[in-house]
């Protein structure tokens, strides 16, 4: 399941959690975004290990300032608060590959 985080301290608490956390930054009106979105729910039931969440980037713009995005989809993982790795753009063959490197 993907979860949305809708403030800075849900972020935080987020990207400090255990394991590896995959986080979406999306926007409402990015088609691309809205493509891969049943990939990106299809892989949280897949890869059970990781925690997914996903960010407008419209309501948390200081959020998507503080992970460096600068284009949508971006997908930015994190270990132990550390981003270890990021994927832009809706390559589902790449963000699937990602999450097994860093799992």
């Amino acid at each position: 399941m993907v979860q949305q985080i809708t403030s800075v301290d849900e972020f935080q608490t987020a990207i400090n959690g255990s394991g590896l956390v995959v986080i979406d930054f999306f926007a409402t009106w990015c088609g691309p975004c809205k493509a891969i979105a049943p990939k990106v729910d299809q892989l949280s039931k897949t890869y059970t290990d990781a925690t997914f969440y996903k960010v407008d980037v419209e309501e948390l713009s200081e959020v998507a300032v503080t992970a460096n995005v600068q284009a949508m989809p971006t997908f930015v993982f994190y270990k132990a608060g550390q981003k270890v790795a990021d994927v832009v753009g809706a390559n589902p063959a790449k963000l699937e590959a990602t999450i097994k490197q860093n799992l």
